[in-house]
């Protein structure tokens, strides 16, 4: 991936370690695809997963803790609680399907029974993939790393139109004397 490297011993500037710090584990993953599946009730994940009472509590607390899962009372008993996903849960859908499909890819004779599909057509969705600003699919050897501030900077020396465009922005907001967030 090109000759700049991560600091693979430091921790606390990537996103995959913080990632794995809250998902890092099974029942997490198990957790947030029965809620994908549309479970709400800690006993519906209880029996629906086959998980003990303590790790399953100990897990959608610490979901709820990292904004992953939110609490709310139930609409129809006020009494009982619901877990829900929050946005930042529903953002590791992709992630989700990524690995999901990695099992089936590698998995030992996995026939997917049921199937994922997309809801327009009722067809299989395709691979994940990575995807380029502009929308073209990227391979292994299309990925590099750079320091921030070449980002948008060829390799050659030159600028992208997009590293320009984004220039221009900064600079806007450079020049703004009431930035968007105050306003």
């Amino acid at each position: 991936m090109g000759k700049t490297r991560e600091n693979l011993r430091e921790l606390t500037e990537c996103g995959l370690p913080r990632a794995l710090e809250v998902m890092g584990e099974r029942w997490s993953f198990m957790i947030l695809r029965a809620g994908f599946n549309g479970l709400f009730h800690f006993e519906e994940f209880l029996s629906e997963l086959g998980i003990a009472r303590n790790i399953l509590s100990n897990r959608l607390s610490r979901l709820v803790e990292h904004g992953i899962m939110r609490r709310e009372p139930c609409a129809e008993d006020r009494r009982k609680i619901e877990y829900r996903l929050t946005e930042k849960g529903l953002d590791l859908l992709p992630a989700m399907v990524a690995l999901r499909q990695w099992g089936q890819k590698y998995g030992e004779e996995i026939v997917e029974n049921p199937v994922l599909v997309d809801e327009q057509d009722r067809q299989p969705i395709g691979p994940t993939s990575i995807l380029a600003h502009d929308g073209r699919i990227l391979a292994p050897t299309d990925l590099t790393l750079v320091e921030r501030q070449q980002v948008g900077v060829r390799a050659d020396g030159s600028a992208s139109r997009r590293s320009r465009d984004l220039d221009g922005a900064r600079l806007a907001r450079a020049a703004d004397p009431m930035p968007q967030e105050a306003a």
